[in-house]
């Protein structure tokens, strides 16, 4: 009987809040080491602290390595333990991996806004991220990305080949649009924002077009749920004070699982401002979820969202003002808007997601 294929993995992201590509990471993990075939692959995890989740039995082996999370215990500690165990591969599942392993690379590039937008980023943030990504990319097999977007982006700015760029679009973690929420809890006058806070995702445009909402409808609520990982630093509840609007603004760092799921049920609207995104996920998980969405008309969300959104101009506030007026009133044009839901919701799906990466990651040791 032939030896199990060997995969390493940098697990970093499944510490902690897991959210972003920390949930991507987890949701390929599951599926994969619950295949019909799991025998034939074993996962090695490297984190520098121990890991919460958990994996069938003799699936995966943990290395704990102890140290920081960031980019010097990638590049030496986690080199040095890769270099000395041999996988037959690694996948670096967040934009970098250890440069100079000497073996088969996967890497996932979701997006690179900090080369598109280096305004948007700390000099020595956007200077560590440019030049590691920028190698992990060079050196990499194979190159996963979410869109059609993000591999013109990658080949683009970054020159990779498109014969070494794998565009694998992500599946959506909630409740399919078929399934009931009835039950759950009654629609609310709220407006819905999930995601973490960045300057692109322009949430003082939110929090200013809202505020004409507020005056007509004094029961809405707006609630943004995200870490504020802004620069520079936008103090959102400063910003909601400004405009008058502070009791019926709520900003919060992070929800459980739980408490998503409630707030995507009571939710009437659900507003993405992003600029620039390699996918943008969580408009469709408000989608599935019923939820009508109004995104920033740019290419990828034409691209991700097709019919089944409201888009709107990049600083027109007035415009936005009036999406969410129609989100909250539920007229026929959000009618129209959550029919093309189903249709659209059924390219996204885990299990194709996990497969294809899956496929993609095995095809560079074939």
């Amino acid at each position: 009987m032939s030896r199990p294929l060997c995969i390493g993995v940098d697990a970093r992201e499944l510490l902690g809040e897991t959210t972003g590509v920390g949930r991507y990471l987890a949701e390929l993990m599951r599926r994969w080491t619950a295949r019909p075939d799991a025998a034939a692959r074993r996962f090695t995890l490297y984190s520098p602290s121990p890991l919460a989740m958990r994996f069938p039995e003799g699936t995966t082996d943990a290395r704990v390595l102890g140290g920081s999370r960031g980019t010097w215990w990638e590049q030496t500690t986690l080199r040095r333990a890769v270099r000395r165990d041999r996988p037959d591969l690694f996948f670096a599942p967040a934009y970098t991996a250890p440069l100079g392993l000497g073996l088969p690379l996967a890497a996932t590039i979701h997006d690179i806004s900090f080369i598109a937008h280096p305004e948007w980023f700390r000099p020595r943030e956007r200077w560590r991220r440019r030049i590691v990504t920028s190698r992990t990319a060079a050196a990499a097999s194979v190159v996963i990305t979410d869109s059609l977007f993000s591999q013109r982006e990658i080949h683009t700015r970054l020159h990779v080949p498109p014969s070494r760029i794998r565009v694998v679009s992500p599946g959506i973690t909630s409740r399919s649009a078929g399934e009931s929420t009835t039950g759950v809890a009654a629609r609310e006058p709220l407006v819905l924002y999930v995601g973490s806070v960045f300057n692109r995702r322009r949430l003082p445009d939110l929090i200013a077009a809202f505020r004409p909402v507020a005056a007509q409808m004094p029961a809405a609520r707006l609630v943004i749920v995200g870490a504020d990982r802004t620069w520079p630093r936008q103090d959102l509840a400063a910003i909601a004070a400004a405009h008058g609007v502070a009791r019926q603004v709520e900003v919060r760092r992070y929800v459980a699982e739980d408490e998503l799921e409630a707030l995507y049920a009571r939710a009437s609207v659900f507003v993405f401002l992003s600029e620039y995104e390699g996918f943008g996920l969580t408009p469709l998980e408000a989608l599935s979820h019923g939820v009508p969405v109004v995104v920033l008309d740019t290419p990828v969300a034409r691209e991700v969202y097709g019919l089944a959104a409201e888009y709107v101009q990049a600083g027109d506030l007035e415009g936005t003002t009036e999406a969410i007026l129609r989100g909250l009133s539920g007229d026929a044009g959000v009618a129209n808007q959550l029919a093309q839901a189903e249709g659209v919701l059924r390219r996204y799906a885990w299990d194709r997601a996990a497969e294809e990466t899956l496929d993609a990651l095995e095809g560079i040791v074939r």
